[in-house]
């Protein structure tokens, strides 16, 4: 039996990524404010900011970097510096190899770890390495070593 292929919506041609969902977005935003709340002096979030790897172009719906001052009379469209740590937040329409083949990508690059964030399971999975991670679920305190970044997950599913 043939399998088919989802058609791609014009968000998803448009983007490269799956369209986000409702519960994407709880998740993004409670990410971003959790993170920002304890870690605000410490580094800078930015959310789907496009980041130059390795000669392409790609979109983290997190990034954590370094600090760095903004300038708003002048933007930046696409980024050169890497983040410290992206995250990507799996939509409904995702392939976990997707993200997988993404989070390689980034740490062959050179960015220091990668989460996997996956509402379904109310769980992360943070990569140090291709092949290499540690899952937090449920009322775990996610630790990531790369950052020290602390965060409790609970408050991310609310």
């Amino acid at each position: 039996m043939e399998t088919l292929a989802p058609e791609l919506t014009a968000y998803e041609l448009e983007r490269g990524k799956p369209m986000p969902s409702q519960n994407h977005s709880v998740v993004q935003l409670n990410l971003g404010f959790e993170l920002k709340t304890r870690y605000r002096e410490q580094y800078r979030f930015l959310s789907e900011i496009n980041v130059e790897i390795g000669g392409r172009t790609l979109v983290p719906d997190v990034g954590i970097f370094e600090p760095m001052p903004i300038d708003m009379a002048h933007d930046v469209l696409v980024l050169a510096r890497l983040p410290l740590t992206t995250i990507e937040i799996m939509s409904p329409r995702q392939a976990l190899d997707d993200l997988i083949d993404k989070a390689s990508a980034y740490l062959a690059a050179g960015v220091k770890s990668c989460w996997i964030v996956m509402p379904k399971l109310q769980g992360v999975a943070v990569f140090s390495a291709p092949g290499t991670y540690v899952f937090f679920r449920g009322s775990e305190l996610l630790l990531d070593a790369a950052t020290g970044v602390e965060l409790p997950l609970s408050p991310l599913f609310e």
